[in-house]
C-alpha cells in the first residue's frame, strides 16, 4: 500500500515519502505548513489514492480529546430515570461515539485526519498519547475496551499555532510542507486550471511571489490564495498586459483575492504614492 500522489494533488518527492514512510512504520503522519499549503487536501487525496475511506475530525479550540473518544451523557440518563424510561437500564444507550471509536470499530482500513490540531489546548495531544499509540482505550462505563479492528492511517495537520508536546511528537512521524517553488507551483496551477495559457501563469506567478516576498507584509497569500486569483483572472478573462502594474497602481488586479487584511493594502498603497514621488 503506497501513496503515489494522484491526478488532483501534486505531491513532492520529500511529501511522498514522508506518506509512504509514516504507512510503513504505522505511526501518525504529522504535517505542519503555513495556512493554505494543501494539508487537509492531503489526507484526503491520499484516501482517494489508497482506495480507502476518509474519516475526518475537525478540531475547534473547545474540542477536548475525550470527544474524539466518546461522551457519556450522564444528564439524559438521569432525566430518563425520573420519567421511567426502560431505556434507562442500559448504559451504551447515552454513550456518544468519536470519531476515533469510529475508526477502530470500522471494518475496513481507513484513513482518519485530526485537522488543526494545535487549535485545541496543549494538554489535547498529551491526552491522546496512548489511544494513538496503542490504537486502543478502555470505556469505563460499560468497561469494555475498543481496539483496532484495522489500524487505521492516521494523518494529523497543525499550522504551527503552537508548540506540540515532545512526547507527542515522539510518536509521529514528522513532515513540514514548504512553500512550492515556481516550477511546483505551475503543476499545481496545471492541475486545477488545465490548458491556461503560459503567459498569463507567468505574469500572475511573478507579480504572486514578488508580493509575498515584500517586506512589511502582514499575512503572505497561499497557494489556495493564488488558486482563487488566477480564477478570478480566468472570469474577468484578462491577459498579461491588461495585469501589468507601474508606480501609480501598485496593487495588484483583483487584490482582495491575495492581500486580507487592510495593513497589507495600505502597504502597497504607501508603496504606490512612494513611487510617484520618485518621479
Amino acid at each position: 500500500m503506497k501513496f503515489e500522489g494522484t491526478q488532483q494533488y501534486v505531491s513532492t518527492d520529500d511529501l511522498t515519502v514522508a506518506v509512504n514512510a509514516a504507512i510503513a512504520l504505522e505511526r501518525p503522519l504529522l504535517v505542519k505548513g503555513e495556512p493554505g499549503t494543501g494539508k487537509t487536501e492531503l489526507a484526503i487525496q491520499v484516501a482517494k489514492s489508497l482506495g480507502l475511506p476518509l474519516l475526518e475530525w475537525n478540531i475547534k479550540s473547545t474540542t477536548k480529546a475525550q470527544q474524539g473518544l466518546y461522551e457519556y451523557d450522564a444528564v439524559s440518563r438521569l432525566r430518563d430515570s425520573q420519567l421511567g424510561e426502560e431505556r434507562v437500564h442500559d448504559v451504551k444507550n447515552y454513550i456518544k461515539r468519536g470519531k476515533l471509536w469510529e475508526a477502530f470499530e470500522a471494518g475496513d482500513r481507513l484513513v482518519l485526519l485530526i485537522d488543526e490540531i494545535d487549535k485545541a489546548d496543549i494538554e489535547f495531544p498529551n491526552d491522546l498519547l496512548q489511544e494513538l499509540d496503542k490504537m486502543e482505550f478502555y470505556v469505563y462505563e460499560t468497561g469494555e475496551t475498543i481496539k483496532a479492528k484495522k489500524r487505521p492511517i492516521v494523518i494529523i495537520t497543525s499550522n504551527n499555532e503552537k508548540e506540540l508536546p515532545d512526547a507527542f511528537l515522539r510518536r509521529c512521524f514528522f513532515h513540514y510542507i514548504r512553500f512550492p517553488e515556481a516550477e511546483t507551483l505551475k503543476q499545481i496551477v496545471e492541475v486545477h486550471f488545465p490548458g491556461i495559457k503560459p503567459e498569463l501563469v507567468a505574469e500572475a506567478l511573478t507579480q504572486f511571489y514578488d508580493i509575498r516576498e515584500t517586506p512589511g507584509l502582514k499575512k503572505k497569500p497561499s497557494t489556495s490564495e493564488v488558486l482563487d486569483w488566477l480564477k478570478l483572472l480566468l472570469v474577468e478573462d484578462l491577459d498579461p498586459a491588461d495585469m501589468k502594474r507601474d508606480g501609480k497602481d501598485a496593487l495588484p488586479r483583483l487584490h482582495g483575492a491575495l492581500l486580507k487584511n487592510e495593513q497589507d493594502v495600505h502597504l502597497f498603497e504607501r508603496l504606490a504614492f512612494m513611487a510617484r514621488g520618485n518621479r
